[in-house]
């Protein structure tokens, strides 16, 4: 599980989530303009309650650029959209990201929830994309370009030491609702022969990374369940057939309109169950008490529940203990 607190101060449940053996990142939300050594202290409040023994709890934070940069004010530069940045030589863009991801790391932030590898098919449709393209979130408008740009970024936050997160696997680029406000968010268009899905070849082979699932729900390739639930998503296309063995982890299952249908419970039970390692809490976590017991009691009844149980574990602490490699 990695729970969310504001990023400008504790979020006294989180801080006391944080002591729990079954939390293993934090993520700060919101907008902080208070600098990077507000930020340090804020992660120092949080590690300090942290289990003494076990592994380090990734601290993570969305520093995307544009209207997506948590972190700003006194050691944080003002980033510009993925978008803009796309403009930009790999070079300079490469060097832009590793300056970016060293101003995470002295702020005690070593997870980075981006690049953004979703497609916007043209400038015309990115004005209906609601979750990317209205944002500028995209690298650009084809897979050779976002897989170009994506990665350089990527590669740049992993030159810092912060791991990066491709999202929104299998693709948000073409929907025009915002998983987070809306319900019944559904593509039509992406497939497991997509883009959308070939950009993660590419940048999947390309240095240590989590890939975070999508809740929207694609027609083509599982219409039952959102993507993070789906293990036809989740295990068929991005383990089995892109051969993805890395950690995967959910966006906020928490509190978004896309997911509120499911209890807090089966949410969690149904995205171990297809295949994810990581459970984002990002927005409530209040809801990690009920989602950790849920997990625990059917891993305590069905035996192969508890060995993806255990195969998620063992992938995070494979790359906690990889990456870096401090």
């Amino acid at each position: 599980f990695m729970v969310g607190t504001p990023a400008d101060a504790p979020d006294p449940t989180a801080l006391a989530a944080m002591a729990d053996p079954g939390v293993g990142g934090l993520f700060l939300r919101g907008r902080s303009s208070a600098g990077s050594a507000a930020t340090a202290a804020l992660v120092a409040q949080f590690t300090a309650v942290e289990p003494v023994t076990g592994p380090r709890t990734w601290i993570a934070t969305d520093q995307e650029g544009g209207d997506v940069q948590v972190l700003s004010g006194e050691g944080f530069e003002p980033m510009p959209t993925a978008l803009t940045s796309a403009q930009r030589d790999d070079a300079t863009l490469g060097a832009d990201a590793e300056r970016w991801g060293a101003q995470l790391r002295a702020a005690g932030v070593d997870m980075n929830l981006a690049p953004v590898a979703d497609i916007v098919t043209s400038a015309d449709t990115a004005r209906l994309n609601q979750p990317i393209g209205v944002y500028n979130r995209h690298y650009g408008y084809d897979e050779a370009t976002v897989a170009d740009k994506a990665g350089v970024f990527a590669q740049g936050m992993r030159e810092a030491g912060v791991l990066p997160t491709i999202k929104h696997f299998p693709g948000l680029g073409r929907v025009t609702g915002n998983t987070d406000y809306a319900a019944d968010v559904v593509d039509t268009e992406v497939g497991a022969d997509s883009p959308d899905v070939d950009v993660y070849r590419t940048l999947l082979d390309e240095g240590p990374a989590a890939v975070m699932m999508a809740t929207a729900v694609y027609q083509r390739i599982d219409p039952s369940m959102p993507a993070a639930f789906s293990e036809p998503v989740v295990t068929g296309l991005l383990r089995d057939e892109l051969g993805f063995d890395g950690v995967v982890m959910t966006d906020d299952i928490s509190a978004t309109a896309q997911v509120e249908r499911w209890a807090p419970a089966d949410r969690a039970v149904l995205a171990v169950d297809a295949g994810v390692d990581l459970l984002l809490l990002s927005a409530d976590t209040s809801v990690f008490p009920e989602m950790y017991e849920a997990v625990l009691q059917r891993a305590k009844t069905d035996p192969t529940f508890a060995e993806k149980v255990d195969a998620a574990a063992g992938r995070i602490l494979r790359l906690k203990e990889a990456f870096p490699g401090e």
